[in-house]
């Protein structure tokens, strides 16, 4: 069964119109920039409200409470199957002032090694060209939701 995950899609006017995306922590995510950078986003837990996921998992994921109303972006579907419900909502954060949850992993796979990872190793402000070279693929839709609130 395919997971359900929920984030944001955090957006500020000034002092220009930008999205901000996060980088995944770990070693697969290390060496890729293009294509990779996302919405902070997490599983939603059985009887969670979707709206309440996201606003915890941008809470773990950077350390922010949003404080700003939620606008519903739709749902867009990656390529492993997993739904995402998106939000989007005017706040700005310091992306240099983020603190990010770790989690466990195993690496080199088979090594013994397990070393603790970021779930989220950078954030940052990116104008919409920008970050559609740098989302995604499956989210990109979200940019073009989104569009229309930054204008």
């Amino acid at each position: 069964m395919p997971q359900h995950s929920a984030g944001i899609l955090l957006y500020r006017r000034t002092p220009s119109p930008a999205v901000l995306l996060v980088h995944p922590g770990g070693p697969f995510w290390a060496k890729r920039q293009e294509g990779a950078w996302q919405i902070p986003k997490g599983h939603v837990e059985q009887d969670e409200a979707v709206e309440a996921a996201a606003l915890r998992e941008v809470a773990e994921e950077l350390g922010v409470t949003v404080s700003a109303p939620l606008v519903p972006l739709g749902t867009v579907r990656q390529s492993g199957g997993k739904a995402v419900s998106a939000f989007a909502a005017e706040q700005d954060v310091d992306t240099a002032a983020i603190t990010s949850m770790t989690f466990e992993l195993e690496w080199p796979p088979r090594s013994g090694r397990v070393r603790n990872y970021p779930e989220v190793d950078a954030a940052r402000w990116m104008p919409v060209a920008e970050a559609r070279a740098m989302m995604l693929k499956s989210q990109l839709p979200l940019l073009d939701r989104i569009e229309p609130l930054l204008e």
